[in-house]
């Protein structure tokens, strides 16, 4: 029985050869001792390291705005300019560089061709200037866009950078008073909406140490749509006058 159990263990062990041999397994020790453990603990790691996530270039920074106002009005209508390839004409900001009143609207109209606020909505413009004692000689009119969008409202993807561009429009120029017109011109010098901006006097304090008093109303676009609205208008006109308080 001895001998037929050595004989079956050989050919179980020759068997088992024959597997390891088909695996590809050549050599069963070698002269020098090798840690089988330690190849182990060190290869885990790397060959489940998880693959780094590509890194996106950081996008470049905006130029830095021109801080004259000579500077800043040429720049403004220049190829540099965010609106620099839209369609349309590029209408420049209007008015004395030291106006004491400066009034802020989103856009060029859709009729403007040399001067902001032309046809029948400058025409209210206008008559709202006068009920308060003003005109366009004595006061600054800009705008957030230099050109008119296609939609007619201010991108959503540069609004930031516009709005950017519109404060510093306005330190450059340092009015005492500020009429935000609309409620692109509310967002954009703000941060807010007409509706939520309405109703009170704002203040911007700049650099020099000047400040300006701002007030946000309904742009006449509106106006000539809702002419009811006209009444809140006169309201907020009163309280940049300082004529009512805010």
């Amino acid at each position: 029985m001895g001998a037929d159990q050595n004989h079956d263990w050989a050919k179980i062990a020759a068997s088992a050869l024959d597997w390891w041999r088909e695996a590809g397994v050549d050599t069963l020790v070698e002269d020098a001792p090798f840690d089988w453990l330690a190849a182990v603990e060190t290869a885990a790691p790397a060959a489940f390291a998880p693959l780094a996530a590509p890194t996106a270039a950081p996008a470049p920074a905006p130029a830095a705005l021109p801080d004259t106002r000579e500077a800043f009005a040429t720049w403004r209508l220049g190829e540099d300019a965010p609106e620099a390839r839209w369609g349309g004409v590029a209408i420049a900001a209007s008015g004395p560089a030291d106006a004491e009143l400066m009034v802020f609207v989103d856009c060029p109209e859709r009729d403007d061709r040399e001067t902001l606020l032309e046809g029948e909505t400058g025409r209210l413009f206008d008559r709202m200037l006068a009920a308060i004692g003003r005109s366009r000689a004595d006061t600054a009119l800009a705008s957030v866009c230099t050109r008119r969008p296609t939609t007619g409202r201010v991108p959503r993807d540069i609004a930031d950078r516009l709005g950017e561009i519109a404060r510093h429009h306005v330190a450059l120029a340092a009015p005492i008073r500020l009429l935000a017109m609309g409620d692109a011109a509310s967002r954009a010098l703000l941060a807010m909406s007409v509706a939520d901006a309405r109703g009170r006097t704002h203040l911007i304090n700049h650099k020099q140490g000047k400040i300006t008093h701002v007030v946000a109303t309904h742009h006449p676009r509106f106006l000539l749509d809702r002419p009811a609205a006209k009444a809140e208008t006169w309201k907020d006109l009163l309280m940049l006058t300082g004529e009512i308080a805010s």
